[in-house]
């Protein structure tokens, strides 16, 4: 508790929060970091074994390169007289389509995981409880937007970041501690993976959500310019990089398999064993995280559709798309499903943008060699499209 309270303060400190370069850096750390954090420990270490940090960075590495094709892009429209040729402007539109797709699904990911943990800590701890609150924060989140607009919902974010960061600061303090009392017990403990081969790659292409975000960046423009927000998406993705590696260390080798059940809530009955404290606190982040993250991307859906269709779909319409298509996906799906299914609408994303970098990189002679990297990545990203798979969680 001690960790978390120094924590808050020092983020709250008006000379840092007031930065201009940490409030361009929050906005793709609480993407990168957000829903992801609680979830991925429990998927990689029950399905990797003492492999999961190898894979956890291989993660980070893939989202890092990504990130860099967008910074690539950001500083390719900054540069003066810089133009878009007819291919570059097409697969722009299609790219701004994919990524309004993906936050649809990104929040029905958001909100499943909000059904969860808001009943994980109740004697309604089932599925069909989680889905049923679900399900009324989707009729919570339509009406506000309807009626209201999500400016409002969206100032919580600015909150609800240095709080979950600082509740994150808990985590790993705990964490750390209980790790090092098991290296001096010798207890620590080397689980064998569940998946290896083909399916433990196609498994991790559909876990790339959970380190997505760092693209919210490219569209900060009226309000950072290009240089700043290169810099704090770059300074988003090794502050996150940094956090997602130590989680994932301190908890793979301190649970044997089986010890609890796969499922989205597995880090709750997990961090009873390290500090009582740790699941309300859990809760209570995850909570406030994944409804402002839900608003921020319903309203980034809305708004991207209204202005590709010229507002033939208003923003309001594009609420209620959104809302069935959750509903839907929540009915008939589970929420590994529905992070594979994200994954795989956010690689869309990325290789439409690496096919745009490759081919702004080939126009100036002297990125020439870089065009080669973004192909790459551009057949990384359809790949991951192509063959992202799910995680197999308890029933």
């Amino acid at each position: 508790m001690a960790a978390v309270v120094a924590t808050a303060v020092v983020l709250f400190l008006p000379r840092l929060a007031n930065a201009p370069g940490w409030r361009a850096a929050i906005t793709p750390l609480a993407s990168i970091i957000g829903s992801g954090f609680l979830v991925l420990g429990p998927i990689l270490d029950t399905a990797y074994g003492f492999y999961a940090p190898l894979v956890m960075a291989g993660l980070c590495l893939g989202g890092y390169w990504f990130g860099a094709v967008i910074r690539y892009n950001i500083a390719t429209l900054a540069r003066p007289g810089s133009h878009r040729d007819v291919w570059q402007i097409r697969l722009e539109r299609m790219a701004s389509w994919s990524l309004a797709f993906a936050y649809i699904i990104s929040v029905a990911y958001y909100l499943n995981l909000f059904g969860a943990f808001g009943v994980s800590l109740t004697p309604v701890d089932d599925a069909l409880h989680a889905k049923l609150l679900t399900s009324a924060v989707y009729v919570l989140v339509l009406v506000a937007g309807w009626v209201w607009g999500f400016r409002a919902l969206e100032r919580l974010e600015q909150l609800s970041v240095s709080a979950k960061l600082a509740i994150i600061a808990g985590l790993l303090t705990g964490l750390a501690a209980y790790f090092f009392d098991r290296v001096s017990a010798g207890a620590l403990v080397l689980n064998l993976p569940l998946v290896s081969g083909w399916s433990g790659v196609a498994l991790a292409f559909g876990l790339i959500v959970t380190v997505q975000g760092f693209e919210t960046s490219r569209y900060l423009g009226a309000e950072y310019d290009a240089h700043t927000r290169i810099a704090s998406m770059r300074l988003a993705q090794w502050i996150a990089s940094a956090i997602y590696l130590a989680y994932i260390v301190l908890l793979a080798y301190v649970f044997r398999s089986g010890e609890f059940a796969l499922t989205e809530t597995a880090i709750i009955d997990m961090m009873v064993v390290v500090a009582p404290i740790l699941p309300m606190l859990l809760v209570a982040a995850a909570l406030s995280a994944q409804f402002s993250a839900a608003a921020a991307d319903t309203s980034g859906s809305g708004g991207l559709i209204a202005e590709l269709t010229r507002n033939r779909i208003s923003p309001r319409h594009a609420y209620a798309l959104l809302s069935v298509v959750g509903l839907i996906l929540t009915w008939s799906s589970d929420i590994f499903a529905i992070i594979a299914y994200a994954s795989r609408a956010f690689a869309l994303y990325y290789a439409l943008q690496s096919l745009i970098a490759t081919l702004a990189a080939w126009k100036n002679r002297a990125d020439r060699r870089l065009a080669f990297l973004f192909g790459a990545l551009a057949v990384l990203g359809f790949l991951i499209l192509i063959f992202g798979d799910a995680a197999e969680g308890a029933e």
